[in-house]
């Protein structure tokens, strides 16, 4: 092994050495030349619950890292929380700041030039999937640690119910924080199947982390052991040239989303995985996840498929319970940042909770958990967490109601306007329109308040999403979409057993109005957002920057 900091040329190698022993790094280990310097990229901040515990777990995984005979150096990266930033112009950062996250760990661990190997420290939404997206095109060895889910001490839906109480008037502001304290009880990822909990259990089916790392929950000494013991991994991954190229293959990005389609995992994976394949130039399209999820069956009901969390789902066995249950549909043969294959991690015994995983023959183990709609408002493909529609909504049709942004959805519902039945359409919101691709979880839980309606937006869903919520249309509105040509009362008809949504409107007056049609431009708030409308692609190929 020949570190990266030794092929400097050898005045800037001790130029930059004698930097790093400025910072504190022990001149003896800069000059042993079988000491790796491994990098930890920390997205710890105060602000977002799921980070807040990263900062001590850094602290374990420099112990790991140290054991093992690496040097660990750690600098920081942003981290936004998508709970803070719902519901007002702020979410329109969240999906292009994972993109800033991949570009700030390229510019530290690139730029520099001196690290062998990388643990990525994350917990969240777009954090996960920024640092995924950074391992593969830095493709040094590395693994991904998180904070894993804090304990809930209430039910699911004790907390949609108080939070409904408050909608209706019923409940105080301070009866709703504490309330959630009960739910969310400290430091730790929100204890549902979001897209922060998804994400961190897709790392597991990329082969990206240690087994049991997603689910063991936060704040526990399981947790610190697995942080430990993924610094002492990273080294060995150095040694034996094991990068994220040799482990993300095609066949584990497959795995991947047949572990998102087995538990019945956030939409949001589907912006993700996609962005995850264009840097490693791989292959993830919708059509081919509609591929699977059309026959993987959904073996656990986590909320909000059900009204149990990713506790409950650790204590039946975690995700290594969950891919011993699916082994049959996945490749094994692929490597992990464990050193061995998924064949040989799953090879012992691993105890499984059927009552909460169940088998995939299993009556109750349905497939199409996730699906691609298609159809004359969604040429390119919409989406829907199936798994979370009431079954007497699969088939449903009802007038729309239009809005060019959240902002005028909120404003009609509190002004009482929107009736029971109706299809709420939330428009330029896309990738470019928004511009951002707001996250809409706070329309979809007000709506959850309207009998049988339904929204559908080119924005996306927090994965914690329910309800009839079809999101992700592509092509957006700002392209001249059909969903911008849709207009109040008109009938939309979606068909989940036919992977159908339609706008009844002949296309002679669609037409017509294409041909007075103006896009809605919204103000964009600032340099980063501009920048990012004109850079940002499609929804569908991961909104991946160009």
């Amino acid at each position: 092994m020949q570190r990266a900091i030794d092929k400097l040329e050898p005045f800037q190698r001790a130029i930059s050495k004698a930097h790093l022993a400025a910072a504190g790094v022990s001149i003896d280990s800069l000059e042993n030349p079988d000491k790796p310097l491994i990098a930890i990229a920390n997205s710890w901040n105060e602000l977002c619950p799921g980070h807040e515990p990263l900062r001590q777990l850094a602290a374990e995984v420099k112990k790991g890292i140290l054991e093992a005979g690496g040097e660990p150096i750690e600098f920081n990266t942003i981290g936004m929380c998508d709970g803070v930033a719902q519901g007002h112009a702020g979410m329109r950062y969240c999906l292009p700041h994972r993109d800033l996250i991949a570009d700030s760990c390229e510019a530290m661990i690139v730029g520099e030039g001196c690290f062998d190997g990388v643990v990525y420290m994350g917990s969240c939404d777009k954090i996960i999937p920024g640092m995924l997206m950074a391992a593969a095109r830095i493709d040094l060895p590395a693994a991904i640690v998180t904070a894993g889910p804090c304990y809930d001490e209430i039910k699911p839906s004790e907390s949609k119910a108080l939070r409904a109480r408050f909608l209706a008037g019923e409940a105080t502001e301070r009866e709703v924080i504490e309330g959630t304290l009960r739910y969310y009880t400290g430091p730790g990822i929100c204890p549902f199947l979001g897209t922060a909990n998804t994400m961190g259990c897709l790392c597991e089916g990329l082969g990206m982390m240690l087994p049991y790392g997603a689910l063991w929950p936060s704040s526990t000494s399981q947790r610190r052991f697995s942080a430990r013991r993924t610094g002492a991994a990273v080294v060995d991954l150095v040694r034996r040239n094991i990068k994220p190229s040799d482990i993300m293959t095609q066949a584990a990005l497959d795995n991947a989303v047949a572990l998102l389609a087995s538990i019945g995992g956030s939409l949001n994976a589907l912006i993700h995985l996609p962005a995850l394949a264009d840097e490693l130039g791989l292959e993830c399209t919708w059509a081919k996840v509609a591929q699977t999820t059309s026959h993987t069956p959904v073996v656990c009901n986590v909320v909000p498929n059900g009204d149990i969390s990713c506790i409950n789902l650790y204590k039946a066995g975690g995700i290594p319970a969950v891919l011993k249950t699916i082994e049959g549909s996945l490749d094994t043969s692929v490597m992990t940042v464990a050193g061995k294959t998924m064949g040989e991690e799953l090879a012992g015994d691993i105890p499984v909770d059927r009552s909460v995983i169940r088998t995939q023959d299993d009556p109750a183990s349905v497939a199409n958990g996730i699906q691609v709609l298609y159809g004359n408002l969604a040429p390119e493909g919409a989406l829907v967490k199936t798994s979370a529609v009431p079954a007497e909504q699969h088939v449903w049709s009802g007038p729309a109601m239009v809005f060019n942004s959240e902002d005028e959805a909120f404003t009609a519902y509190n002004e009482n306007r929107i009736a029971a039945g109706t299809g709420v359409v939330v428009r330029y919101e896309g990738p470019k329109g928004g511009p951002g691709m707001k996250e809409l979880h706070r329309v979809t839980e007000i709506m959850k308040g309207i009998p049988n309606s339904a929204v559908i937006t080119d924005g996306r869903f927090s994965g914690a999403s329910g309800g009839l919520s079809v999101g992700y249309l592509c092509p957006e509105a700002l392209d001249g979409a059909p969903i911008a040509l849709v207009e109040d009362g008109d009938i939309i008809r979606v068909d989940l057993s036919q992977n159908l949504i339609e706008l009844e409107v002949d296309e002679a007056e669609l037409e017509r109005r294409r041909a007075k049609w103006e896009p809605v431009i919204h103000e964009n708030g600032g340099r980063l957002l501009a920048r990012y409308a004109k850079q940002v692609g499609s929804a569908k190929t991961g909104a991946v920057l160009r």
